[in-house]
C-alpha cells in the first residue's frame, strides 16, 4: 500500500561536493557549498545531510567540513546532519555544536567495498560501530537507526544474497541493544546501483517480516538507470523514507565505478510522489530552481531529466488531474 506521505533526506550537498571533488578537491568552495544548502533549505525539506566528517587526507573535499557548517544559518524546522564512519568523526559532528546527531551504527554487506570505503574488515567494522556506539551512549544518545551499505550488490562481488542482509541487520540489532538502545529506522543502501525494482521489494519484505515495527529508508543510486523505478517498488511496499539528491548529484567515490550516477533526484521523486498524491511537503519548481543552482556551482549538467525537461519547456509540472 502506498504512504500517504514520505519523509526526504537531502544528500546532494554531502553526496555532490564529496563525488565532484575527487582529483580536484577546491572544485566547490565553503561558500558555494553554504549557497546550495540554504538555497535546498527554503524549499520545504526539513532534513539536509551536509558534510562528512572523514580523514582530509582521503577525502581532502571535505577537509572544510566544519567551517561549512559554522557557515550556516540555521532555517526553523530543518534538521541538518553529516555522516562519519568511525569515533574520530563522530567526535567531530557533536563538537561542532550545530549539527543534528542522531544515534546511528552503520555496516557493510560486501568486504571489498568496506576495505575500500571505511579501510576496515567486516569484523573490525563491526567493532567500529560498538565504539561508535559507546560514544553515543556517553554523550546521552540513544542508538535508534542502523544503515546497511552495498545492501543489494557490489562492483567486486556482484549480487548480494538477502539472507547476508538480514543477518547484518541482526547484529546491529545486537549492537544498540548492548548499548541500552533499540532500533527504530533502518536504512538499506543500494551503493553501487545493483538495485532492481523486484529485489527491492524482495528485501523490503524480508526485512519487514522479521523486524515489522522496523522503519525503512532506502539510499538508492541511479548507476543503471533504475533509481526512479526502485523508488516506486518502495513506495508500493510502503517505504516512506528516502535520500535522495537534488539534480541527480553525487556517487560514491569508493564503488569503483567512475562513472557511477548520484542519488535518486530529488525534483524526481518529488514529482512522481505528486503525480501519486503522496504528500512531501516540498515546493518543486523552488526544487527545481536548486537543481539549476548546482548545475552552475559544479560546471555542468546534471543527470536529472525532470530538470532538462523543464529547461526545455517541455514539461508542465501539473497536480494529477489539473487540465
Amino acid at each position: 500500500m502506498l504512504p500517504t506521505s514520505i519523509q526526504i533526506v537531502e544528500v546532494g550537498p554531502r553526496e555532490g561536493c564529496q563525488f565532484e571533488g575527487i582529483g580536484q578537491p577546491d572544485k566547490i568552495s565553503t561558500a558555494d557549498k553554504i549557497r546550495l544548502i540554504e538555497a535546498l533549505a527554503e524549499t520545504g525539506l526539513t532534513s539536509i545531510q551536509c558534510v562528512s566528517f572523514v580523514h582530509p587526507k582521503q577525502v581532502p573535499q571535505m577537509a572544510d567540513a566544519e567551517a561549512v557548517v559554522a557557515g550556516l544559518t540555521p532555517r526553523d524546522g530543518v534538521r541538518y546532519s553529516g555522516i562519519y564512519l568511525n569515533d574520530v568523526g563522530i567526535r567531530r559532528a557533536i563538537a561542532t555544536g550545530r549539527l543534528a546527531i542522531s544515534g546511528k551504527i552503520t555496516l557493510t554487506a560486501s568486504a571489498s567495498f568496506a576495505q575500500r570505503n571505511q579501510k576496515r574488515s567486516l569484523e573490525e567494522d563491526l567493532a567500529m560501530q560498538r565504539r561508535i556506539a559507546a560514544i553515543y551512549r556517553e554523550n546521552g544518545i540513544a542508538v535508534t537507526s542502523a544503515s546497511v551499505m552495498a545492501a543489494f550488490g557490489c562492483n567486486d562481488e556482484g549480487a548480494i544474497p538477502p539472507a547476508r542482509i538480514v543477518a547484518l541487520v541482526a547484529q546491529l540489532h545486537e549492537v544498540a541493544e548492548e548499548a541500552g538502545s533499540s532500533l527504530k529506522l533502518l536504512s538499506l543502501a543500494d551503493t553501487m546501483g545493483w538495485a532492481d525494482p523486484e529485489l527491492v521489494r524482495r528485501l523490503a519484505g524480508m526485512v519487514r517480516e522479521r523486524w515489522p515495527a522496523l522503519r525503512l529508508r532506502l539510499h538508492l543510486h541511479d548507476t543503471r538507470g533504475l533509481a526512479i523505478a526502485n523508488t516506486y517498488a518502495a513506495l508500493l511496499e510502503g517505504v516512506d523514507s528516502f535520500d535522495t539528491a537534488v539534480g541527480g548529484l553525487g556517487g560514491c567515490p569508493f564503488a569503483g565505478h567512475k562513472g557511477a550516477a548520484g542519488n535518486v533526484c530529488t525534483e524526481e521523486v518529488v514529482f512522481l510522489c505528486q503525480q501519486l498524491g503522496i504528500e512531501t511537503g516540498i515546493d518543486l519548481p523552488a526544487l527545481i530552481d536548486c537543481a539549476a543552482l548546482a548545475e552552475s556551482i559544479v560546471g555542468h549538467e546534471l543527470p536529472s531529466t525532470l530538470v532538462r525537461s523543464c529547461r526545455g519547456g517541455g514539461s508542465r509540472l501539473r497536480a494529477p488531474g489539473a487540465s
